[in-house]
């Protein structure tokens, strides 16, 4: 029964896009799954964001995120620079070599996500896109229920 679920089959699709995924960005750049996730996220960001930004953003604790950030900065790839607006909080941006290494992981990500979208005909990839939409609305309004 729990196989045939819709969040269970997305969770198992999802799984395995994400060890593919860290398996290549270990061997080619040298980091974990976390580590390109906070590094996409801080390459796409407009402005520094903060610890607690970054890790709601990336969708894990902050306290991990704190850990992946901490070993991301001893190897130079991220800037904590100190909040002028609280004393207790930072701001974290990429640093030369992590917007290098930035640039390597976004078309590593490129070239991952036209392979797994081209098994797909022109009809597929639309029913698909529009599918998740649907998908990702429902569940919100489902959260919103669930919060009344």
């Amino acid at each position: 029964m729990i196989r045939e679920l819709l969040s269970y089959r997305l969770h198992e699709v999802a799984n395995l896009l994400s060890r593919g995924a860290e398996l290549r960005y270990r061997r080619e750049f040298g980091v974990s799954l976390w580590e390109w996730r906070t590094i996409a996220l801080l390459g796409a960001a407009t402005e520094p964001l903060s610890l607690s930004h970054h890790a709601h953003a990336a969708g894990i604790h902050k306290s991990q995120m704190s850990r992946v950030v901490s070993g991301l900065a001893k190897r130079k790839l991220v800037v904590r620079d100190a909040n002028s607006q609280d004393a207790r909080g930072v701001h974290l941006t990429l640093s030369r070599s992590g917007e290098k290494l930035y640039a390597g992981l976004i078309e590593a990500a490129a070239q991952r996500d036209r392979a797994f979208r081209g098994c797909l005909t022109r009809d597929e990839k639309q029913a698909f896109d529009s599918a998740l939409a649907k998908l990702a609305g429902q569940a919100r309004a489902f959260i919103q229920q669930e919060k009344k």
